[in-house]
């Protein structure tokens, strides 16, 4: 059986992106394609396009080198205002990530027009049921629609995990965590 083709884009968690970010030597910044076609973002600024090469698949304008420090300071900001992280590789062997997307579901295309394929990532979310009160404060950061509010309950549907975490990091119960995808 074949590996599946490797898309452009994959979903990592925060604490992933941080750990691509520790490996690199050089950074630069430009703006989102997204923000630039849609108009400017509701949740994070213009320049949240990382990268870790000068030339990338990356398709925004105003392209800076930028320090070590003020990409950490990107990771912070999409951990405040919980964005996804979508790391991105070269177009041709799709085997190295250049840098990475910091995404929601009010300006980016791909939560916007899910024909855009995306790779899931490596983790998975395990939520303890019997600890989860359902009050729902994880639901409308779900962009990827795998968790939902049915009445006072939320309703998870894993299929649809892509494994950005988010979740995990927003839950006041602490009754979600992130485990290797297919570890259960």
């Amino acid at each position: 059986m074949s590996e599946p083709e490797r898309t452009l884009h994959y979903v990592c968690t925060h604490q992933d992106a941080r750990e691509l970010v520790e490996r690199q030597k050089r950074f630069w910044v430009q703006n989102c394609g997204c923000r630039e076609r849609r108009g400017n973002c509701d949740r994070s600024r213009m320049d949240v396009c990382l990268q870790f090469r000068e030339t990338t698949a990356a398709g925004g304008s105003n392209q800076r080198e930028i320090t070590r420090a003020e990409a950490e300071e990107i990771l912070r900001e999409a951990t405040a205002k919980h964005l996804v992280t979508r790391p991105f590789r070269d177009e041709t062997t799709r085997t190295v990530t250049e840098g990475i997307c910091f995404c929601c579901n009010d300006c980016c295309e791909y939560f916007k027009n899910r024909e855009e394929r995306c790779d899931k990532g490596a983790w998975i979310e395990s939520t303890d049921e019997g600890r989860c009160d359902g009050c729902g404060v994880c639901a409308p950061f779900c962009y990827f629609g795998a968790r939902v509010m049915d009445g006072d309950e939320v309703v998870v549907n894993r299929r649809e995990c892509y494994g950005c975490g988010l979740c995990a990091e927003l839950c006041p119960q602490e009754c979600v965590d992130m485990v290797p995808r297919g570890s259960n």
